[in-house]
């Protein structure tokens, strides 16, 4: 496909990666995520956006809460298998250590920053969806600034740090 000029400026981005985690009607899911942000001081809001084709997806539309992780860049064999595997074929929850969240949603036990966020709506944005969510339980933030300082000494995983990974299904 021809570059946009969307594509053109977004090439330029280099944001963090999340992992972002769920569990609704007995079912259990997460995936990788480059596409999210805060977006509201008062009240305090963030949105995370989730492949319609994604088995995260489906599985949150039912969920009242979703867990958002930030990586670090050492936690790129993380991120390699929440965005290099889909959910339809692997249990990736069972291959690493969690614990359920007080609102039931899981929290990664290798991932020291995250927050539970109650799921106030969803925005429709063509082949992602937003999921609007207000903070109601957190991790303890690592020490430092997360770029490389203090306890972020590996600082941030961004999407250049994983560009390599090859999509556990199309966007």
């Amino acid at each position: 496909m021809p570059e946009t000029g969307l594509d053109a400026f977004t090439g330029v981005l280099d944001g963090p990666m999340y992992v972002v985690t769920v569990a609704a009607g007995g079912e259990r899911a997460g995936c990788l995520v480059g596409f999210a942000s805060q977006c509201s001081i008062r009240p305090p809001r963030f949105v995370v956006w989730l492949s319609a084709a994604n088995r995260t997806y489906r599985v949150a539309r039912a969920a009242t809460y979703l867990t958002v992780h930030v990586l670090r860049r050492d936690q790129h064999a993380l991120a390699e298998l929440f965005g290099g595997e889909t959910g339809d074929q692997v249990d990736k929850l069972a291959q690493v250590a969690w614990w359920p969240s007080g609102h039931g949603s899981p929290v990664l036990a290798d991932v020291r920053t995250w927050f539970v966020g109650r799921i106030e709506g969803q925005i429709e944005g063509g082949d992602h969806v937003g999921f609007l969510l207000a903070p109601v339980e957190e991790g303890p933030p690592e020490a430092g600034d997360g770029r490389g300082a203090d306890g972020f000494s590996a600082g941030l995983l961004c999407y250049s740090d994983a560009d390599d990974i090859a999509p556990g299904h199309p966007a």
